[in-house]
């Protein structure tokens, strides 16, 4: 009883979940007739739903599959991708009560509220709806590349470019393990590299999936559009229960599984290198320093103001403790970032080192190895109901810049009933567009590091925002345009120029830690012509215009190891914004005096308790705008620093406390793992 390699129980479960998640959307259409409705649920979320929509939009499938596959490759260390953002829960505390005191619908609206620019409020919104495209096509690629790896074409139904791959692939992998051992006869060198360059170029493959991508990229979007067009963001946080559920058990399957399949928990410390328990160490061939993990920290932390369903998920709050509340499902994430680590960990000692020819696939091929029926199914629809908790956000987020900040621009009077349409059909386009780009990206180490900056530019600008009252509209317009070729346009498509990509004192090469050639500049450098290893080379992927720049200025990039060039350019794209803003406000004229003050008055008015608490203080606020100017640190000048009260204090102590007790516990698990 089999549809492809499925079993007829998995098929069953994954559509009794779609199911559920289209019952769901039918039944809280009722409730998103208005704006408010469809995109903040009426701010009515109290902390159970902020708890689940924190925790549904942080714990995302990709973050799991990225996670085991770096850890697959590097060892505990390769966690820290994911990991690092443990110590921002601390400032999340402050972080989401800011969006909620901001009383806008969207971070568009902050634009225009703060500077009354509607132009850059306009810019905002276009320029998230074209990055919309990048989150969402990660998402499906995590999707697909889990079940792509569990329904695989079986040997017999092969044909001969398949069997070639895998063959390739698996000779590959043997004459790597004879250069390790020092073993590798002399003949065989040029057949290695020729092999390394097919692996570079895609063309190696230890297993050959039956499922077809541009089908599942299509049914998926449909699914997800489907349930969000009905229900917005109500549909959205009631799905999160179920999805969070779902999500805790999929991260789960793996590990007793895992266990039992290599010999139980002592096995682990056996078959794994000692070295990959080390979280702070060198686990593999690279190492994440303290200085690349302080690089990826800062860019994190800045990137993370821009996200565009920040306004959405902390706006829904009732109030701000709810909205606060929501950091403790940042907190469950940590934990199962430390349970998909271990699932990196299982997948070392059940294929070896290096023995998966798509490590991205680590938990596809772990879960393909090693679930029977009705686990696999479980798998695979916890691994749809977290995509899709991460997609319904972002796609509503989209939806409600493009009605109130480009749309409404155009027709002001727009009545709310034809806004709720537009927004639903602003929904199926992005969606669609996710699945394209899904259909177009590469490999899990260069999507992350497209996610991680792709935000930056607007992120330090709201950050600044929050802070600066001497940040003006030509800072953040000036931010924006020199910041935007220089972290992405530029790096993502110097490869798709022949002049760049085939000029040799761009496509350099030096060898790693691991003894393999690395690109200087581009991702991945090869030969022109494969077979022909004196032909010109020829750069590919992600150029790091950054650490071309700091050539020019007399760093030593091309003797950096790979991870330290990758720390050079975190580093360089979360500053140079920064320097740009301040630089540029500086300059400039300073925005209108009484908007600024009216601003910064309504972000130091706590949120009232009820409707009417809450039109009471913001009225006072409009009369007297610096009646809580008397909190900040620093009267005298431009900084917008606030004194804490006690709630902001004892909630910033445990939370640090809970940060530190997660990575204590992720130590003493590794180290009891490793025996």
């Amino acid at each position: 009883m089999h549809l492809g390699s499925l079993h007829v129980l998995d098929v069953l479960i994954i559509i009794a979940y779609l199911a559920a998640v289209l019952y769901i959307g039918k039944r809280a259409a009722g409730a998103a007739g208005s704006e408010e409705g469809f995109f903040l649920a009426g701010r009515k979320l109290g902390k159970l739903y902020q708890f689940f929509l924190s925790f549904g939009n942080a714990t995302e499938p990709q973050g799991a599959v990225s996670t085991a596959s770096f850890v697959y490759q590097q060892g505990a260390p390769g966690a820290w991708l994911s990991f690092q953002t443990v110590f921002m829960n601390p400032y999340f505390w402050f972080m989401n009560v800011w969006f909620r005191r901001v009383r806008l619908t969207t971070v568009s609206d902050l634009f225009e509220d703060r500077f009354g620019s509607r132009g850059l409020s306009l810019a905002y919104a276009l320029f998230q709806i074209m990055v919309a495209c990048v989150f969402l096509g990660f998402g499906n690629v995590t999707a697909y590349k889990i079940a792509s790896s569990l329904v695989v074409k079986e040997p017999a139904a092969w044909t001969a470019a398949d069997r070639a791959a895998v063959d390739g692939y698996h000779e590959l992998k043997r004459l790597e393990q004879q250069q390790a051992d020092g073993a590798l006869a002399v003949g065989d060198a040029p057949a290695l590299a020729r092999l390394r360059e097919r692996n570079a170029r895609g063309e190696l493959h230890s297993y050959i999936t039956a499922l077809n991508d541009v089908i599942f990229y299509t049914v998926f979007a449909l699914v997800v559009g489907t349930y969000i067009v009905l229900g917005g963001m109500a549909a959205a946080a009631v799905n999160e229960g179920l999805q969070s559920i779902l999500i805790i058990v999929f991260s789960l399957l793996l590990l007793p599984t895992g266990l039992h399949a290599i010999g139980g928990w002592q096995a682990l410390g056996e078959r794994v290198p000692r070295r990959m328990f080390d979280l702070f160490g060198a686990g593999g061939t690279e190492q994440f320093s303290v200085w690349s993990l302080l690089a990826i920290l800062l860019v994190s932390l800045v990137q993370i103001h821009g996200l565009s369903h920040n306004m959405g998920i902390c706006g829904s709050a009732r109030n701000e403790f709810a909205a606060r509340f929501g950091v403790s499902g940042n907190y469950l994430k940590r934990i199962m970032i430390i349970l998909w680590a271990f699932a990196g960990l299982v997948a070392v000692a059940l294929f070896g080192v290096g023995g998966l020819s798509d490590p991205d696939a680590t938990w596809g091929a772990l879960s393909n190895r090693l679930l029977g029926p009705g686990l696999v199914g479980l798998m695979l629809a916890g691994v749809l109901a977290g995509t899709m908790s991460t997609l319904a956000a972002k796609a509503l987020a989209i939806s409600s810049l493009f009605v109130r900040n480009v749309y409404r621009q155009v027709w002001p009077d727009l009545p709310q009933d034809r806004g709720v349409f537009f927004a639903r059909c602003t929904i199926a386009v992005v969606l669609a567009l996710g699945a394209v780009s899904a259909w177009l990206m590469g490999d899990f180490l260069s999507i992350v590091n497209l996610v991680l900056t792709v935000n930056v530019p607007f992120g330090a600008s709201v950050l600044l925002i929050y802070f600066w009252r001497r940040l003006t509209a030509p800072a953040v317009w000036a931010c924006v345009i020199l910041s935007t070729p220089v972290i992405l346009v530029v790096p993502w498509t110097a490869a798709r120029v022949p002049a760049l990509s085939h000029h040799q004192s761009l496509a350099q090469v030096s060898v790693g830690p691991n003894g393999r050639p690395a690109g200087v500049y581009f991702a991945s450098v090869v030969h022109e012509d494969p077979l022909d290893l004196t032909s010109p080379l020829v750069g590919s992927g992600r150029f790091n215009l950054e650490c071309w720049i700091l050539a020019r200025v007399g760093l030593p990039v091309a003797r950096y190891t790979p991870n330290e060039r990758l720390t050079a350019q975190f580093f360089f794209d979360g500053l140079f914004p920064f320097a740009v803003l301040i630089a540029v406000g500086l300059l400039t004229r300073r925005t209108d005096a009484a908007r600024v003050a009216q601003f910064y008055g309504k972000m130091k008015t706590p949120i009232g308790e009820t409707p009417e608490l809450e039109a009471a203080a913001m009225e006072e606020t409009r009369r007297s705008p610096g009646r809580f100017d008397h909190t900040k640190l620093f009267r005298w000048s431009d900084w917008e620093f606030c004194r804490w009260d006690r709630v902001d204090t004892v909630g910033f102590l445990v939370c640090s406390v809970l940060s530190g007790g997660i990575i204590a516990l992720f130590v003493l698990v590794l180290r009891l793992a490793a025996g």
